[in-house]
């Protein structure tokens, strides 16, 4: 093992693997911080580069780029409402909100910190437990696939701010979406109104950056005749953006404390991200929402807010190197990322699979220490792009919002060069506007755009295995596990709706107060 570790250290001290780390870096937050632009895509531009690489280098940018990817998709999040990256949605509006009170900084902080000790966590157990944590997903059939799934549908309901049930009417409206273009299933296609563009469905991009990032514009846009509102609002956010630019560093050492602080639940976290990231087609959005749902219940102050940005970056960031554990292993893609790895590998003549310990023990030991390395990378230059954020959003609001509707534009024209996307978007747009007007989260029906598809998917595959017996989707240890988890979330979601209406209603009158406010009002 000694000899095995001195090898591989020694192929990171060659200069080229240190340039192109810090290449990918930089690529990495510049990927992530252009709303509509995913990890994925900067991947898929970088790959045509890996061909005049060496392994390891072309491996270590892959892993650097989407380490600062995501990261980076939490800048636009923060000050801008609009998720950098799909595993950002699951905290969008929390860290919004603490940017709209002046605490960009210390969001971003925490944001930082928390990826980087989370990434750190996965690259450690993918160095430790690689090869034995690769056993988990031969646990999984089509049936734990489904409530995976599910689990993740449900945790966006139930951590989304608001009432449970506006939560799930969002919910039904994304998986309505999803349902959109050829069936994965039939090949049949649906809801396509004869228009060619949506028989591959509903894009979560353009839907994402609408929702989000287009419906913040149009808030805005409609609210100008407020003048006086409106310059408050600028006031606040030259505030921010002062909190953003001059304590960075600073809120950086706090938030590593603070993080720290509550090492039960950053464990929790980050174990969770490393055991959805095993899973093939898992991802960080999965890992992302269902660390947020971990995270304790306390209101909607401050300190909670945090938390749950704690929890959800770390469990996002520590789910990408585990997400490379079957794909090394087993030659399993467990996310688009690792699919195109696999294909570098056979570019570069390697062949994952269990061998791959033996025969390329060098190679393998060298990516997992390129992990650490591509984490490490971060902390500066995430302090940069920190920096740099804050002073692009000095740019005065007549100014940031048309800068804002390119950003826009731009990201939903980029995925299929198609203008039909940009319509989507403006269309989700207004969505959003209405959603915000009904006090209906957006967040559940992001996800249910992207998982609407692989969860009817698994369904039907489910049923079909079990000759339509519905016990073919809990006759699997694993699958009534996860069935049961799911369960008892609803259960705990069903009770604290009802003990919240009972201690909403007043001792003497059989309504809740609310209602009696409205007579009484009525009264008068």
């Amino acid at each position: 093992m000694a000899e095995i570790l001195t090898a591989a250290a020694t192929t990171l001290a060659d200069p080229l693997v240190w340039g192109v780390v810090v290449a990918a870096a930089l690529y990495g937050v510049a990927i992530g911080s252009m709303p509509g632009l995913t990890a994925t895509m900067g991947v898929a531009l970088f790959v045509p580069v890996t061909f005049w690489l060496p392994p390891v280098p072309a491996l270590a940018g892959i892993a650097t780029m989407v380490a600062c990817a995501i990261f980076a998709g939490d800048i636009p999040t923060t000050l801008l409402r609009i998720p950098g990256t799909p595993a950002s949605a699951a905290y969008a509006a929390e860290a919004h909100e603490l940017a709209r009170q002046g605490q960009a900084g210390r969001a971003l902080g925490m944001a930082l910190v928390a990826s980087i000790t989370g990434g750190l966590f996965g690259a450690v157990v993918l160095m430790l437990l690689g090869s034995q944590l690769a056993g988990i997903a031969s646990w999984f059939s089509v049936a734990e696939y489904f409530w995976l799934y599910t689990l993740g549908l449900s945790c966006a309901v139930l951590v989304a701010p608001g009432r449970v049930s506006l939560s799930l009417v969002s919910l039904l409206l994304g998986l309505l979406c999803s349902t959109v273009g050829l069936s994965a299933v039939h090949a049949e296609p649906r809801f396509t109104l004869g228009i060619p563009e949506l028989l591959g469905g509903v894009g979560f991009i353009p839907a994402m950056v609408g929702l989000f990032g287009m419906s913040e514009v149009l808030r805005n846009a409609l609210a100008l005749r407020r003048r006086a509102g409106i310059a408050a609002d600028a006031a606040s956010g030259q505030a921010d953006v002062g909190s953003v630019v001059n304590t960075a560093p600073p809120v950086v050492s706090v938030s590593l404390q603070q993080l720290f602080s509550r090492p039960v639940a950053w464990l929790r976290s980050a174990v969770i991200g490393v055991f959805v990231g095993v899973l093939p087609g898992a991802g960080a959005d999965i890992a992302s929402w269902v660390a947020s749902a971990a995270s304790p219940r306390g209101g909607q102050s401050d300190d909670t807010k945090m938390h749950r940005i704690a929890d959800a970056c770390t469990a996002n960031s520590s789910s990408l190197a585990a997400a490379w554990i079957p794909a090394l292993v087993f030659g399993i893609p467990g996310d688009s990322v690792t699919a195109m790895v696999i294909g570098v590998l056979a570019m570069k003549n390697l062949d994952p699979g269990p061998d791959v310990f033996q025969k390329q023990a060098a190679l393998v030991y060298g990516l997992y220490l390129t992990f650490m390395l591509a984490n490490l990378v971060l902390l500066p230059i995430g302090l940069i792009a920190i920096r740099a954020a804050g002073f692009v959003m000095q740019t005065p609001q007549r100014i940031l919002l048309p800068l804002i509707v390119l950003l826009c534009v731009v990201g939903s024209f980029a995925i299929n060069g198609s203008l039909f996307d940009v319509g989507l978007m403006l269309m989700f747009g207004l969505v959003g506007v209405a959603c915000d007007r009904l006090s209906i989260p957006v967040g559940p029906m992001v996800l249910g755009i992207i998982l609407g598809g692989p969860l009817e998917e698994r369904f039907v595959q489910t049923l079909s295995g079990g000759r339509g017996s519905l016990l073919a989707f809990v006759e699997r240890p694993v699958a009534a596990g996860l069935a049961a988890v799911v369960g008892i979330a609803w259960l705990v979601a069903i009770a604290r709706l009802l003990r919240r209406g009972h201690t909403a209603k007043t001792p003497d009158e059989p309504g809740s107060g609310q209602e009696a406010t409205t007579e009484a009002n009525a009264s008068n």
